[in-house]
């Protein structure tokens, strides 16, 4: 698939998410699922996270709520860590969870908590140099 609205989505996808795990996304794609790959990268990160009128750390904010609200914890870690390269602070993501809590109901902000710490963790270890650097 090539297209100019492809193209856009797949940057931004590997802009947000991290290259590495859009490649292994599409590496690991079959003929089953490549379809849906396809349509995640042109429509959502495409032609919605393309569009110029919200910046990008306020769709991280929405995402996290939206996604919390969906109970999609895989979902969930990955655009903590999206929403944190896209300037979302811990703090923010703390008050999004929050939210969550009270309008999705406590178990879901418990989750959400739980779910951003792991991320946090992952984000501070890759960004601690390895042993001999």
């Amino acid at each position: 698939m090539s297209n100019e609205m492809f193209e856009r989505g797949l940057a931004i996808r590997k802009d947000v998410l991290g290259a590495e795990f859009v490649e292994k996304s599409f590496a690991a794609a079959d003929d089953f699922n490549m379809p849906m790959q396809e349509l995640t990268t042109e429509y959502c990160w495409g032609w919605v996270w393309g569009r110029e009128d919200l910046p990008r750390k306020t769709r991280s904010m929405l995402n996290l709520a939206m996604i919390s609200a969906l109970n999609r914890p895989h979902e969930l870690k990955m655009h903590v860590k999206g929403a944190l390269k896209n300037g979302v602070s811990r703090a923010e993501i703390r008050e999004v969870f929050l939210q969550v809590a009270i309008y999705c109901g406590i178990p879901a902000g418990v989750d959400c908590f739980r779910i951003a710490r792991e991320a946090f963790n992952e984000v501070d270890a890759q960004a601690k140099p390895a042993a001999g650097d």
